[in-house]
């Protein structure tokens, strides 16, 4: 009886369907994924170009040998971490490249990934703080000492430096994310909106 009573129940429940995109928002949100898509592929071969270009310059470079070795080092650690973050990038272009996208759901969750990228965008930029401060410290270890300076001079053009550089690098990665990812999310970001009125 109870059973039957469940039954019953359940058939008479409202499932409704997640609504699927019409035609004519799935042509406009073609052209901000296609556009993102587009961005990182253009930002991942400059990447995989750049980084031997940074090798090659470091080892042919006429510098001490230790300073050298340290900076390939350094080099060939920073090319891991991006690797580690390309990873990262690849599954948000798969899901990007994925044809299901044709339910209000499936666009939720892309908004989702978008979030995550940007958190990923940010802890690479972050990733990159103690490399700065390594490439900082055997740069100033590596200069001549033609003059006599205070430690307290030394300090504050260290401190200077590396509060300077990470201020750029903060500014730079945001303004590229923004430019290259954030106003083509935005727009999609104003379609989902308008799809749940």
């Amino acid at each position: 009886m109870e059973l039957d009573n469940l039954k019953s129940l359940w058939n008479k429940e409202d499932v409704s369907e997640t609504p699927e995109i019409s035609p004519e928002k799935q042509k406009q949100l073609h052209h901000p994924l296609e556009r993102i898509r587009k961005n990182m592929r253009y930002e991942f071969w400059s990447t995989v170009v750049l980084m031997p270009i940074i090798l090659m310059i470091v080892w042919f470079s006429p510098l001490p040998f230790r300073f050298n070795l340290y900076l390939e080092i350094l080099v060939l650690s920073m090319t891991l971490v991006t690797g580690f973050f390309f990873n990262k990038f690849f599954k948000l272009y798969k899901e990007i490249s994925n044809p299901a996208l044709g339910t209000l759901d499936s666009l939720k969750d892309l908004l989702h990934q978008f979030e995550l990228n940007k958190q990923y965008y940010v802890s690479f930029y972050l990733s990159f703080v103690p490399f700065f401060v390594c490439e900082m410290i055997i740069v100033l270890e590596s200069i001549p000492q033609t003059h006599n300076y205070s430690n307290a001079m030394l300090a504050m053009v260290f401190l200077g430096s590396v509060a300077f550089g990470l201020t750029m690098v903060y500014f730079i990665g945001t303004a590229w994310f923004k430019y290259f990812y954030g106003k083509y999310i935005k727009k999609i970001e104003v379609l989902v909106e308008e799809m749940k009125k």
